[in-house]
């Protein structure tokens, strides 16, 4: 069992730079890749980031690319997301998840567990 829990959300200015973190319980944190997911009222999940188990691979999707950054410590069993250049269109509450099987990092199915989420909120 992991639990995930997530802080960092809060208001920025569009334009702005915020970093979320997520903590996981347990000893087995290396053996999951971990995701970043968004999500807004009324629509789906959609994927954010993620990170292979070692941190050897990292994917994005197209929309935060070179503007987002996501990282991993093992020893801290902690999952980052650097967000740079926030745009109201980021505005959802994001979701960190872990996975320990292989598999596509890019969609939230597959992914075992999930955090409680924290809500980002960029003003124009």
């Amino acid at each position: 069992q992991v639990q995930l829990v997530e802080s960092g959300g809060g208001l920025v200015q569009a334009g702005g730079s915020l970093r979320l973190a997520c903590v996981a319980s347990g000893r087995t944190f290396s053996s999951y890749a971990m995701g970043w997911f968004r999500q807004v009222p009324g629509k789906e999940r959609e994927f954010v980031a993620a990170e292979s188990r070692s941190g050897g691979a990292t994917y994005y999707a197209g929309s935060v690319k070179g503007r987002f950054t996501i990282s991993r410590d093992n020893a801290k069993t902690t999952v980052s997301l650097q967000m740079n250049s926030v745009a109201p269109e980021d505005t959802a509450v994001y979701y960190c998840a872990a996975r320990r099987t292989i598999g596509v990092l890019t969609t939230p199915r597959g992914y075992d567990y999930w955090g409680q989420g924290t809500q980002v909120t960029v003003s124009s």
